[in-house]
């Protein structure tokens, strides 16, 4: 980060309306009980999130894949960059073993991106939403995917499992795509969510942060890029920055304008719209499977 960065966007308090109660509940301690005699891998935990104990008092959880180092470098990401470990083969049935322990009605499947080997990690995706069928058949799924550097071919093997939700997050508007998701490219997710869709995928979702420093009519533009997409499923909510080396809030967006943004998607025909400042992409993932 640059000093006139720093100059011009200078640390902000948090407002009132991030504060966050304790997670509590029977469920919730059963959960973080097990997570922690078990050492298993949530995003839950490893990302701190502030809806933690309400989702996991909803039996939903967000379990991380194939590994925990990035191929890319995205500005907004707590996620360590680098070189990945060697996949684990394993690891499919370890997760779907996971999810048995834990109880999970619902299950959110992310990873990290995984350019650095010729399928990009999606063997592994295919054969982790298998595991999970085969190990607990009552449990639905959510998979939030990588690009794959928009290749067909590769996005096929997530589409012929057929996850009951295919999530990709935009993450931004067009302007800051290239400044906050260094790797990626607009345009190519937006294809990405576009060719799920055309390939018979019932519910494709995708998400953006706010406070980036983007503008409503860029967020607008957004939203009326993925209604064209024919996405279902929308979260909108508040970037906060991991570290000092991540890009600086520059701006707490109001509960007022989620709100608005909110009724926009609305009326652009969403299925379901999540927009408020501690919405993350797995808020309430139990219920965009209906």
């Amino acid at each position: 980060m640059s000093m006139a960065t720093e100059n011009v966007f200078p640390p902000q308090p948090k407002p009132k309306w991030l504060r966050v109660k304790l997670p509590t509940g029977q469920k919730y301690t059963e959960l973080r009980g097990l997570v922690d005699k078990y050492k298993l891998n949530t995003i839950c935990t490893s990302g701190s999130c502030p809806n933690m104990g309400e989702c996991w008092g909803e039996g939903t959880a967000t379990f991380m894949i194939l590994g925990n180092i990035c191929t890319r470098s995205c500005g907004f990401c707590g996620v360590k960059t680098g070189r990945p470990e060697d996949v684990d083969w394993e690891e499919p049935e370890k997760v779907a073993r996971s999810i048995k322990l834990m109880n999970i009605k619902h299950a959110v499947i992310t990873s990290v991106d995984r350019d650095d080997i010729k399928d990009m990690g999606s063997i592994i995706w295919a054969e982790t939403v298998k595991a999970i069928r085969r190990m607990n058949p009552t449990t639905t799924l959510e998979t939030l995917i990588p690009d794959f550097q928009g290749n067909h071919k590769i996005i096929d093997r997530i589409v012929a499992v057929a996850p009951e939700v295919v999530s990709h997050n935009m993450e931004t508007v067009k302007r800051l795509t290239r400044e906050v998701r260094i790797q990626a490219k607009y345009e190519r997710s937006l294809d990405v969510l576009r060719y799920l869709k055309e390939q018979g995928i019932k519910r494709t979702k995708s998400g953006i942060m706010l406070g980036l420093g983007e503008t409503e009519e860029e967020v607008i533009e957004t939203l009326h890029d993925l209604a064209a997409a024919k996405v279902d499923i929308v979260t909108i909510g508040q970037y906060l920055q991991p570290s000092k080396k991540h890009l600086p809030v520059k701006e707490f967006i109001t509960p007022e304008q989620f709100a608005k943004y909110e009724q926009i998607g609305k009326d652009l025909g969403f299925r379901h719209v999540e927009s408020g400042a501690l919405v993350r992409s797995s808020y309430h993932a139990e219920k965009h499977i209906h």
